[in-house]
C-alpha cells in the first residue's frame, strides 16, 4: 500500500509541475475535468428522473390498493363480517404507510434532482467561462507570435533562407506545433497511468 500511495504522489507531483510549465494545457485539463463531472451530472439526473417514475408508479399502484382495501372494509361492515373488518383496518394503515414512506422519498428524490440540475448549470457555465479563457490564450500566443516574427511573405518557405539559421528558436511555429503534441502526448500517458 505504501509503494502505490508513494507512485500516485510522485505522478501527481509530476503532473503538477507538468502543468505549471504548461499553463495551457492546465486550463484543458481543468476544462476536460469539468465536461466529466457534467457528464456525471447529467447521467445522475437520468438516474434521478427513472427513480422519481417508479416511485411515482408505486404511489399511484399503493392508493389503488388502499382504495380497493377500504372498500372492502365497508363491505364488510355492511355484511357485519366482524371478524375481516379489523385485519382489512390494519392493511389499510400498512398500506397508508407505505404510501407515506413512498411520497417521502419521492420528494427526496425530487429536491435532489434540483440540486443536481443546479449543479449541473454551474458546471456548464464554468466551462463555457473556462472556453472563453483557452480561446483567450490561444488568441494571445496566436497574436504574440504575429508581433514578434514579423511580417512574411507568402512564398517564404525556407527554400530561399540561409542555411545558417537556426530553427531553435523561441518562438518557430514548426517547433512550437512539435512541442505542444509532445506535451499533449505525455499528458495523455500520464492520465493513463494514474487511471490504471
Amino acid at each position: 500500500m505504501g509503494l502505490f500511495e508513494d507512485l500516485s504522489r510522485f505522478l501527481e507531483t509530476r503532473l503538477d509541475e507538468f502543468l505549471r510549465a504548461n499553463p495551457q494545457l492546465e486550463l484543458m485539463a481543468l476544462e476536460d475535468q469539468l465536461r466529466g463531472q457534467e457528464e456525471d451530472a447529467i447521467n445522475l439526473l437520468g438516474d434521478l428522473k427513472r427513480r422519481e417514475k417508479q416511485l411515482e408508479d408505486g404511489i399511484l399502484s399503493t392508493a389503488q390498493d388502499i382504495q380497493r382495501w377500504h372498500a372492502r372494509i365497508e363491505k364488510a361492515r355492511a355484511s357485519n363480517r366482524l371478524d375481516l373488518v379489523k385485519p382489512a383496518e390494519e392493511r389499510e394503515a400498512a398500506l397508508l404507510r407505505q404510501g407515506n414512506h413512498l411520497w417521502g422519498q419521492m420528494k427526496g428524490v425530487k429536491e435532489r434532482a434540483e440540486q443536481t440540475r443546479e449543479l449541473q448549470r454551474r458546471i456548464h457555465d464554468r466551462r463555457r467561462e473556462l472556453k472563453t479563457k483557452i480561446a483567450q490564450a490561444q488568441a494571445e500566443r496566436a497574436a504574440q507570435r504575429t508581433t514578434t516574427q514579423g511580417p512574411t511573405s507568402s512564398w517564404e518557405t525556407g527554400w530561399n533562407q540561409s542555411p545558417y539559421k537556426t530553427f531553435t528558436q523561441p518562438l518557430d511555429p514548426l517547433e512550437e506545433t512539435f512541442q505542444r503534441w509532445e506535451t499533449e502526448e505525455e499528458l495523455d500517458n500520464l492520465k493513463r497511468q494514474m487511471g490504471r
